[in-house]
């Protein structure tokens, strides 16, 4: 069963490490994931980013098969993020967390093509769930 925040969502190709792209303007969130998921078996962080247009370039140029990203960052915001990834070619699964877990915001992420919207001051931790359960329907692709 989904984590709380999922979407029904289409499967990540077999994978037997998970790269991962951390976007958040605060240094202290993005050191914050970082060790949550440092001790991950199979998940490896490929890259931070500060910003959207940064996000975007290295979503093209890493391909992650997961990107956790900020809702509300200077310029660029988390959604405007989501729009241009999804026209990547192999675009990401989508993480968003945010201080501003509005009904509204929730809404727009998941509309425009985020898998998931957490809470980051009471649901940081589901963010490693997720990234578990993908990990597992991954793996189980590949037996």
């Amino acid at each position: 069963m989904p984590a709380d925040g999922a979407l029904p969502r289409k499967g990540l190709a077999c994978i037997s490490t998970m790269k991962v792209l951390i976007v958040d303007d605060s240094p202290l969130i993005r050191v914050r994931l970082a060790e949550l998921l440092a001790d991950v078996e199979g998940i490896e962080i490929v890259a931070q980013a500060d910003n959207a247009d940064q996000a975007v370039d290295l979503v093209i140029a890493l391909q992650p098969d997961v990107a956790i990203v900020d809702v509300r960052m200077p310029g660029r915001s988390g959604m405007d993020l989501i729009e241009d990834v999804k026209k990547t070619r192999q675009p990401p699964k989508i993480i968003m967390l945010t201080n501003f877990p509005t009904p509204e915001n929730r809404e727009k992420c998941l509309s425009q093509g985020a898998d998931y919207f957490f809470d980051k001051s009471s649901e940081i931790e589901k963010v490693l769930t997720v990234l578990k359960e993908l990990m597992q329907e991954s793996r189980g692709r590949q037996h």
